[in-house]
């Protein structure tokens, strides 16, 4: 029978480069769990290895297989038994194996496993908004087999593919069909399809070469965000009265469809997706989550409300997929096909066998319900090459798996006509109206105009979101300010945006929770990318956690924002509360404020004593309470420091043109530089890089530095290109051209 042995203590890490000391480790690791989000800009990228033993292990009969089983390994890995190569891997995020059978020895073998997170030609991601931990951050087994087994090696799959689909009588057929290697005419697959409570609903037996077969469930359960029912499908692989080996896969009974018009539906029924993105890491854990993290953050999402989570940006860890089949969400899950293009044969393979293995090795989780094939990888600009390698993933997809359907990230300045639309089955966008470009009240009417001019296609938001810094806070917020009062006030209009627009087939918050990104340094935090509704210790729910709820849950929730904002000056103070209930009745040191009814948001106007006060809101069954303080003045330390110096610092830029007419047209003298060079050719002058990565820091706070954090996104961006991301002020662009052209080549 199949032995499973963790191999996940008593390793040692060691860097041949010499950068850090060698260290005893225990899976899962990365050894950018702190320097990933530390915020001194910069972490380790490099190659670690990873060694232990292990004792050989033992079939009771001759002719046994093993295994190592790796997790996921990041970025590309090479793995040697006892000095000799087993097998290299490049992609970071999906789980590889090798047969080591003939490399082992009776007794102690040594296990080496060198693992880079270093970029390389032909691999993915090239560079992206977050921190490529290096390590073995899920886990090693080694797996022992009989002579025959369930297949072991093809793309890291489980060995067995389960297609169950509702029939009109109210059943289900589940189309099975399980992998074996070295099968006989002695072998047989015995197929049991068991119920939640784990008894046997019905069964098949097939030859172990020839094992696919159609088993029939009557009265089947459905599969759905609200009831996620699940059937487990047990194969045996059987000789005359003994079990060789035994695999299974948890599965469930649904059908789904989106249209342009009525948005996504499940076994029938309208369900208009709403829900979250979600990075797999931690505070000073990195990406090396324990199965209990990923629970975790599953149970804190369901906790909102939502009903779908898309997975950012490539393969998560099966326990997360297992947490999304279990609780029932609707999942997103892609590729790392992301931001910047690399041209050329292998850099595509490559893509190939990240999407190959990712629909593999998922197959079987209902949950999954979309494949996604890139996310803003017009970044770096558009070619043919570039097209027809989505039209090419799209076609592997339908090959791999014609049930499900397919996806793309648009960025917000892909073309609205442009050749990468009508690729996939659905589409979304990534917008940040009202935080990197625009006002949040462009959003709608973007939507609504898009929708008039393209009925055909079934359109959704993938991404949008703005910072929020729970020690910075504002009575009047304002956009990039880094308020916990902003991000709650441009939460609070894009759920009614979406709750307006059913037609939307998804919508997804960027991000569920904070997440590190070495590069970053925003609203007076560094490392960290901070659009999470949660932070990223996953102690703190900011009060855009509460907007959702209001809106998603259909549990009874009432809570009173603001509680950081602790200390309020000024005669009287506004009360906001978030409540999914009708009415909610507030509360100040036991007198009623007074009642009232409204959609989710409820707006209240206190006189507070001086001194602490204790307000309390009612709705129905449901309560919350906070401590607010009267003072004179509100601290200082409430606002960001860098907030009013990048306001003085973009009025005094202004300035500085003197008389300069910013209305007049711009000139593109030849032989000097100017607003329409690429960030990587402006790198090549001195004056001209500090001249643009000041204006840059002024009005976006972005740091432009080559070959530091996000450079590989932007460096083929220009100045003008990046008016089309985000919002800057009138005449500034005119302003950094009259002054670059200054400038000689």
């Amino acid at each position: 029978m199949r032995k499973i042995i963790s191999l996940n203590e008593n390793w040692t890490l060691t860097f041949p480069k010499g950068e850090r000391p060698a260290e005893a480790v225990t899976l899962p690791h990365t050894w950018n769990a702190v320097d990933g989000m530390d915020g001194n800009g910069s972490y380790l990228r490099t190659t670690g290895v990873y060694s232990r033993t292990f004792t050989k292990p033992e079939q009771p009969l001759p002719g046994g297989r093993i295994y190592v089983e790796v997790l996921a390994a990041s970025l590309a890995a090479t793995v040697k038994v006892n000095g000799t190569i087993a097998t290299t891997h490049e992609g970071g995020f999906s789980t590889f194996r090798a047969d080591i059978t003939d490399l082992c020895r009776d007794g102690e073998n040594e296990l080496t496993i060198e693992v880079s997170n270093e970029d390389t030609p032909s691999m993915y991601p090239a560079s992206a908004d977050f921190t490529f931990y290096g390590g073995l951050y899920r886990g090693v087994n080694l797996i022992s087999v009989p002579d025959a087994h369930f297949d072991l090696d093809y793309y890291g799959g489980p060995g067995i593919k389960v297609t169950p689909k509702p029939t009109v009588d109210g059943g289900a057929n589940f189309a099975i069909e399980s992998f074996v290697t070295n099968p006989d005419e002695h072998l047989t697959v015995q197929y049991s399809i068991e119920d939640a409570y784990g008894c046997e609903v019905a069964s098949a037996v097939r030859p172990a070469g020839n094992t696919a077969v159609t088993i029939y469930v009557p009265d089947a359960e459905l599969w759905s965000m609200d009831v996620p029912n699940l059937y487990t499908v047990v194969a045996r692989l059987q000789r005359n009265n003994e079990a060789c080996d035994e695999i299974y896969a948890n599965v469930g009974v649904r059908s789904y469809t989106v249209t342009p018009d009525g948005g996504f539906s499940i076994n029938g029924e309208p369900t208009p997706l709403r829900g979250v993105s979600r990075h797999q890491d931690k505070l000073y854990k990195g990406n090396a989550l324990t199965a209990e993290d990923h629970y975790q953050d599953a149970q804190i999402i369901k906790e909102l409300g939502a009903n779908t989570i898309r997975l950012a940006h490539y393969q998560h860890s099966q326990d997360f997929y297992d947490a999304c089949d279990e609780l029932g969400f609707a999942v997103w899950a892609e590729i790392p096909f992301i931001s910047v293009f690399k041209s050329g044969k292998d850099a595509h393979e490559h893509c190939r066998r990240e999407l190959t293995e990712l629909i593999v090795q998922n197959y079987n989780h209902p949950s999954i319900l979309f494949w996604g094939i890139s996310n803003e990888i017009l970044i770096g600009g558009i070619s043919q090459e570039l097209v027809d390698a989505h039209h090419d993933l799209q076609k592997l997809c339908k090959e791999l798996d014609p049930t499900r359907l397919t996806t793309m990230a648009h960025l917000s300045t892909t073309p609205t006509n442009g050749p990468l639309h009508h690729i996939t089955d659905v589409e979304s966008y990534n917008h940040y109206f009202g935080w990197y470009g625009g006002k949040m009240e462009d959003n709608g009417p973007w939507l609504d105009r898009f929708h008039a001019e393209h009925p055909d296609i079934c359109l959704g938001v993938s991404e949008y979101g703005c910072e929020g810094i729970i020690n910075w806070h504002s009575n009047t917020p304002q956009c990039k300010d880094y308020t916990e009062e902003y991000q709650a006030l441009y939460h609070e209009h894009m759920a009614q945006v979406f709750e307006e627009r059913p037609w939307i087939w998804a919508s997804h918050v960027w991000n569920m929770f904070d997440f590190g990104c070495a590069a970053r340094n925003e609203g007076g935090v560094r490392g960290r990318n901070n659009k999470g509704l949660v932070t990223i210790d996953r102690k703190t729910r900011k009060d855009s956690f509460y907007v959702y709820q209001a809106y998603w849950s259909r549990l009874p929730m009432v809570h009173i924002a603001g509680r950081r904002h602790a200390q309020r000056a000024g005669e009287t103070t506004e009360v906001k509360v978030y409540s999914n209930q009708d009415s909610v009745t507030l509360y100040c040191n036991g007198r009623e404020v007074g009642t009232q009814t409204a959609h989710r948001v409820f707006r209240f106007t206190v006189a507070l004593d001086a001194g602490f006060n204790t307000l309390v809101a009612v709705a129905d069954s449901v309560k919350d309470s906070i401590t607010l303080e009267k003072v004179e003045k509100e601290p200082d330390c409430y606002t960001l420091p860098e907030f009013n110096e990048r306001q003085e610092g973009v009025a005094n830029w202004f300035k500085q043109l003197g008389s300069l007419d910013l209305t007049a047209p711009m000139e593109f003298p030849e032989g000097y530089y100017s607003v329409r060079d690429s960030m990587e050719t402006l790198a090549q002058n001195e004056e001209a890089l500090a001249i643009t990565a000041k204006a840059v820091k002024l009005a976006t706070n972005f740091d432009i530095r080559p070959g530091v954090g996000m450079w590989n996104m932007m460096k083929t961006m220009t100045p003008e290109d990046m008016t089309k991301m985000v919002t800057l002020p009138d005449g500034f662009l005119e302003g950094l051209n009259a002054q670059l052209i200054r400038v000689r080549k």
